[in-house]
């Protein structure tokens, strides 16, 4: 049975053994357990147009029902390590900018077609032709901007960065929540830190997923024995929970209506918002695939991802269901690196990622204690991996070299993978044509610049469009 599982997956041929891949699975799913909580709070804090709200306790077993399903699908129809979940960033956008407009299923129901726009742009071509048109300089700024933007995510999960409130006339950002560390829960990230990094370092194997469970422990002491305010944690307070079971609620799976919002908004704001919600969707993920594969030394000669269409269309399906369960449209993990730093190479960390997800579904208390300040270590580390790519971009070609800074640049900047590869797609396209060698780009970069030259510029495009 095992050289059978070896075989479907291709464990042995890539350099990887079942133990690596399920420790990957596992330190995939602790570095983004999070959305458990995260994308509940996020959609049922949003009211739509008639005040409604959705449920907590629902939103929290859709989030982790489409997660197990679709993960589980990554693993064994895409053989990548890559998990799925409900996107953040578009959630934001459900939540905050559709909503609004029209009722919660309607919203969904948006959402839904996305999903079914994203498949048929699979279906014929044009998605894999775009990442296929995308130069091997750009793919390594991507990879690399993906690094330093999850371990930007790291420091302020953990409240190591924080934002300074109030404050227009200085940095945006500070040391811990004052100019200096303070509490216990930072104290706890910078030891995570430092255990992580260490075991790195010795190159001891499950580095990752002991740091995360080492201080996921140490986190629960501290916060059994020290005076902490529970939203010093942040989201997840590391305490022992009352219950370990808890009944999955579905009353929200298939409570979307696909044409419903034809009838609350114009057509000139809905295909907007539309447009919003695949770009968002379809760049986020070209980004994060193209990033964990490298990471896994996945890429062929080509810098081309193995099975990148199946890949594409599971992740196409994956908006679909987060529509269809009013989830909101789930996508490719970036977080799924963490899996890749612990050895993991195939699918097969995905279908234990996705069990996981699958087990949440009833253990919810359990999958919701380790804090951000345990887990966020390994977005850090995670970073460092992936930064290391950096050593494959040409520095002495501006013409590859401004791009690609933009591209890693942008990206933590702006908190949006997104961002940076509409950053570096226009400045690649732009100095191709300074230089005198437009020919030299691909059609579909032209395209694809153009489409983000319209995002950037979103909002004075609504103003003529008279949809603002």
């Amino acid at each position: 049975m095992s050289a059978q599982v070896d075989r479907y997956f291709q464990i042995s041929a890539r350099g990887s053994t079942f133990g690596r891949e399920i420790r990957g699975g596992f330190a995939t799913f602790f570095t983004m357990a999070y959305i458990l909580v995260l994308n509940p709070i996020i959609l049922g804090s949003a009211e739509d147009k008639f005040g409604a709200h959705l449920s907590g306790p629902q939103l929290v077993t859709v989030t982790a029902l489409v997660a197990a399903v679709m993960t589980a699908i990554m693993g064994l129809g895409g053989n990548l390590p890559l998990a799925i979940a409900a996107g953040l960033g578009l959630n934001a956008v459900v939540a905050f900018q559709i909503a609004p407009l029209m009722s919660w299923p309607d919203a969904m129901g948006l959402v839904f077609l996305e999903g079914i726009l994203i498949c048929v742009l699979v279906v014929t071509g044009l998605r894999e032709a775009v990442m296929h048109a995308i130069p091997p300089s750009l793919k390594q700024a991507i990879s690399v901007g993906i690094g330093l933007f999850i371990a930007f995510i790291g420091f302020i999960d953990a409240g190591f960065a924080t934002r300074i409130p109030g404050d227009t006339g200085s940095v945006p950002v500070q040391l811990g929540a004052s100019g200096h560390l303070s509490g216990w829960p930072v104290l706890v990230f910078c030891l995570g830190v430092l255990l992580t990094v260490a075991l790195m370092a010795r190159k001891v194997k499950g580095a990752i997923l002991i740091s995360i469970v080492a201080t996921t422990l140490l986190a629960i002491v501290i916060n059994e024995i020290a005076d902490i305010e529970p939203l010093a944690w942040g989201l997840t307070v590391p305490a022992v929970p009352d219950d370990i079971v808890s009944a999955p609620d579905f009353g929200l799976v298939g409570d979307f209506s696909p044409f419903g919002a034809f009838e609350q908004i114009g057509v000139v704001t809905l295909v907007l918002l539309v447009f919003t919600l695949i770009l968002s969707d379809f760049f986020d993920t070209m980004g994060t695939v193209v990033g964990v594969s490298n990471e896994a030394g996945l890429l062929d000669e080509n810098g081309k991802v193995p099975n990148l269409g199946r890949v594409l269309l599971i992740d196409g399906v994956a908006a679909v269901a987060g529509g269809a369960a009013s989830a909101s449209s789930n996508t490719s993990y970036i977080e799924s690196a963490a899996g890749v730093g612990e050895g993991a190479r195939t699918g097969l960390a995905s279908v234990v990622t996705g069990a996981l997800f699958g087990l949440a579904l009833f253990l919810t208390p359990l999958a919701t204690v380790v804090p951000a300040q345990a887990a966020a270590p390994a977005l850090v580390a995670v970073g460092f991996l992936l930064m290391a790519q950096v050593r494959h971009i040409d520095w002495e070609r501006y013409d590859i070299a401004i791009p690609a800074f933009l591209t890693i640049a942008v990206m933590p900047f702006t908190y949006s993978i997104t961002n940076g590869i509409g950053a570096g797609f226009l400045a690649y396209v732009v100095i191709k044509a300074v230089l005198g060698r437009a020919r030299e780009v691909h059609w579909l970069l032209w395209g694809t610049a153009a489409l983000f030259a319209v995002y950037f510029a979103i909002d004075p495009v609504e103003q003529l469009l008279g949809a603002k």
